[in-house]
């Protein structure tokens, strides 16, 4: 494949730190080690000083609902020339823009769903409420991702939303976690008290990554201490949670943490609990297996094929808190169990790769430019039906 000019648009980038953030950021480095011209095309954070070469900045304002967020919306002016394709990441400002100005230049528009955008709806007063009554946001999202040339979803069990929204021929192609990074990562002062078993769970502190339940778990475990890392909106509710629980000594919030210390985190970790069930992939999950961190999680969506239920880990019920509690214990009472699922875990993370996810990619650009394609689409772009996970499901 010739060298191509590609546009990456994403209305979250560093110094966020997201599944969005990591898979825009590996997929970048990797498609400019085969020779490709990228750009990112993300909105600036005023006192963010970037150190990567491959970020284009664009003015933007902070967005009132989401503070994390900032918008943006670029011109054509602001691009000395176009590029041969646009990617967009995210349905906000710079996803529109990236959208039209794919429009005005003529050019082939790819699209990943990493968001499950109708479990967002909370963060705009009133549209939940609209949403159930009408199914807008599903049908705007419909027309957003409809003129797409292509749709990728991270995982299979995202096929169904894209196909209520009627998108026909969605490719699924998993996003990857470079594993060279986390197992670089410096050692780190233990923020679990000894004698303690070590839970870890990271994330955005929001509502819908319900960390409410994993709070709940830990309560019923008095043996365990919780480390959270990761900031939101909801900090300030999950502390007061904690407090409730009688369980705020056995909790500690640590914050943001740069990508290059995770690593160390998940290597003091016995295990990793995670309860959202609104996730696309969720790539936590699989960088916790990475380091060799057993999971307990909700299986729902994309958390289905994230983890390999009995072997790498658990997967419950959404809301079901006894059985991630009865999980939990069971993994934290076996070493046997432990030590077999620990193996298990780090054989699972590594399933997928960086160069491999952007080859996948690569296949999908060539087939959006009606290139010859030297790639082919990965097995799950034409499956069938509603994937479940039966391990859970049909129990």
């Amino acid at each position: 494949m010739r060298p191509l000019r590609i546009g990456l648009f994403t209305d979250t980038f560093l110094p966020d730190q997201n599944g969005i953030v990591t898979s825009v950021g590996l997929l970048s480095d990797e498609l400019r080690k085969l020779g490709h011209h990228v750009d990112v095309v993300a909105p600036d954070f005023p006192e963010h000083v970037d150190t990567r070469q491959d970020v284009r900045r664009v003015e933007s304002i902070r967005y009132m609902f989401l503070p994390t967020y900032r918008l943006a919306w670029p011109t054509r002016k602001d691009f000395e020339q176009k590029y041969d394709l646009v990617h967009t990441h995210t349905p906000l400002t710079l996803g529109l823009a990236g959208m039209r100005l794919a429009r005005k230049w003529d050019v082939p528009h790819v699209a990943t769903y990493h968001t499950h955008i109708e479990a967002y709806t909370h963060y705009v007063p009133g549209l939940t409420a609209v949403q159930q009554a009408t199914g807008v946001v599903t049908k705007a999202m419909g027309l957003l991702y409809g003129r797409a040339a292509a749709v990728i979803a991270p995982t299979a069990g995202m096929l169904d939303v894209l196909r209520d929204m009627k998108i026909r021929n969605p490719v699924v192609i998993p996003t990857s976690v470079d594993p060279a990074v986390l197992e670089a990562a410096p050692p780190v002062e233990s923020p679990w008290p000894d004698g303690m078993r070590r839970l870890l769970s990271v994330g955005r502190l929001a509502k819908e990554k319900r960390f409410d339940h994993v709070l709940d778990t830990v309560a019923a475990l008095p043996d365990t201490h919780l480390v959270l890392l990761g900031e939101g909106p909801e900090r300030e509710h999950l502390e007061a949670h904690a407090q409730r629980l009688g369980i705020a000594h056995r909790v500690t919030f640590l914050g943001v943490k740069p990508w290059t210390q995770i690593g160390a985190y998940y290597r003091l970790a016995e295990l990793f609990v995670f309860a959202s069930d609104t996730e696309t992939q969720g790539l936590v999950l699989q960088e916790a297996q990475l380091m060799g961190v057993p999971v307990v999680a909700v299986g729902a969506r994309g958390t289905l094929s994230g983890v390999a239920h009995g072997r790498s880990g658990y997967l419950t019920l959404p809301g079901d808190v006894n059985a991630m509690v009865a999980y939990t214990q069971r993994l934290l009472e076996d070493p046997v169990l432990w030590a077999q699922m620990s193996e298990a875990a780090r054989e699972h993370g590594h399933t997928t790769t960086p160069a491999g996810v952007a080859q996948q990619v690569l296949g999908v650009y060539a087939g959006a430019l009606n290139l010859p394609r030297e790639i082919t689409f990965p097995v799950e772009a034409g499956m069938t039906g509603h994937p479940r996970n039966t391990l859970v499901y049909d129990r």
